[in-house]
This record gives C-alpha cells, structure tokens and sequence, in this order.
C-alpha cells in the first residue's frame, strides 16, 4: 500500500504505458519497436476495457514467469529515496516529528542525507514529507508555515484539528484513519491527540526549499513583556508565567 502525494492543486494529468501505445498508430509503433512479426503482431493488442492502472489480470500467474529487479548502485538511489522510519527522531514535548526534507546546512547529515536533501532542493515544486507522532492526549501546538502548504493523513489513533484564520474565526474538526487535512501556506493550525493512543500522521509540505514554521510559544515569548501587557490589558509581570520551552 502506497500514500502518494503529488505537487499539483490541478486536476492530475497522467499518460499510462498502455494508453500511450493504443493510441499510436500501429504502423509508427511497429517501425519504433520493430517487433518479430512487425505490425501483424503489433495487431495482436488489444485494449482492456479495465484500467490496467489499477486491475491487474486475473491470470497474472500464467502471464509472468519470472520478475526480476536488480538494486541500483547507492550513489544513483539516495537521490529519489530516504528512509524516513529509519532516521533521526526529533523530539518535542507531546511528541515526535521525523522528516526528509532540504537543510541548507548540511553539518551532521550523513551521505545518504545530503544527496536526498540536495536532490529536493534542485527540483521545481517538490515536497518536504514528514511523519508526526503526537502522545496520547497531547497536544502539536499551534503554528504557521511561511512557504508551504500541508497536507496529512492519518495512520492511526484519532484528534482533533484547528484552523485559526487571519479574521480571527477558528474552525475545528475531529480526525481518524483515513482521513485527509489540508492548511493553505499562513494558516495557523494546530492538531492535539484525543483518544487512548497515539496520533500518527504522514505530512507533505509544498516547498523544496527548508521549511519556515512559527510556533505559537516563540512568537509569543519574542514579544517584549511590556507590549504584551498592552495588548493584553494585564501587568507586564504576569507574563513571566509562561515558562519558555526548550529547543
């Protein structure tokens, strides 16, 4: 089973195997493959009236006698694949974060890294794909990000997501398995564990680039006590109440 995101918010434009041949001409398709037999046995297609996209042959057994893929070398691989269940683990208080993504500082990562990060980087309208894992009953706290959009599925457990618009409206919704969330590029947003067991989610960011978040606990402590006080209308040492979180 595959989760797959794609960088488009148009209606997706895909061109199968299958499609692309029946509908060359059989003469063009004979002269560029140059089968034995040439175009009669070009003739001998014919079209599925399934999507072979998605079906495949009730015979498939009697049809394939042997597959075979060969591992290409390391060095050509690392640039379409990461083992994202397999890398570092970034710890928050609530839970855990585990991402492939681009670091325009590349100290501490290992080769595998910097090809993978530097392959993102270098192509148009790539995504940065991440899994988030937050603990029972706890909370991913509110933020934005300044160059992307997220999208997420969900794994496992259940929660509940907040959407804090720019006029002020919050708009929150209850999430399980199999269900799908989008926040547009700006929009705080915020996901908190509901149930007995974690929260899992896979996220995609539209950005090859790294990734720019704000959290709600850094924006709030980079503003001045006395600030805070008059927007707040409350004395600027109640705000020494709010611990400062660790990186």
């Amino acid at each position: 089973v595959f989760l797959l995101f794609f960088t488009t918010h148009e209606e997706l434009q895909t061109l199968d195997v299958d499609d692309a041949f029946f509908s060359t001409p059989e003469d063009i398709a004979a002269r560029a493959l140059k089968p034995q037999g040439g175009v009669n046995f070009i003739r001998t297609f014919k079209k599925q009236v399934e999507d072979q996209a998605v079906n495949l042959p009730p015979n498939l057994d009697e049809l394939v006698k042997s597959a075979d893929y060969v591992q290409s070398p390391d060095h050509q691989v690392w640039q379409y694949f990461y083992n994202l269940k397999g890398s570092r683990e970034y710890r928050f208080p609530g839970g855990i974060f585990q991402w492939a993504r681009y670091r325009r500082n590349s100290t501490g990562l290992n080769e595998t890294e910097k090809i993978f990060s530097e392959s993102l980087n270098k192509h148009e309208n790539t995504l940065t794909l991440a899994t988030l894992r937050i603990f029972n009953n706890q909370l991913g706290q509110p933020h934005f990000h300044f160059n992307a959009n997220e999208m997420g599925y969900v794994i496992s457990g259940c929660g509940q997501a907040g959407v804090i618009t720019s006029s002020g409206a919050t708009s929150s919704f209850n999430i399980g398995i199999g269900d799908v969330i989008f926040f547009p590029v700006g929009t705080q947003h915020y996901l908190k564990s509901i149930c007995d067991e974690d929260l899992l989610l896979i996220l995609a960011y539209s950005t090859g680039d790294q990734l720019e978040t704000l959290r709600m606990n850094d924006y709030f402590h980079a503003t001045a006590d006395h600030i805070l006080a008059q927007i707040f209308f409350k004395e600027q040492d109640e705000f020494k109440k709010f611990p400062r979180s660790k990186k």
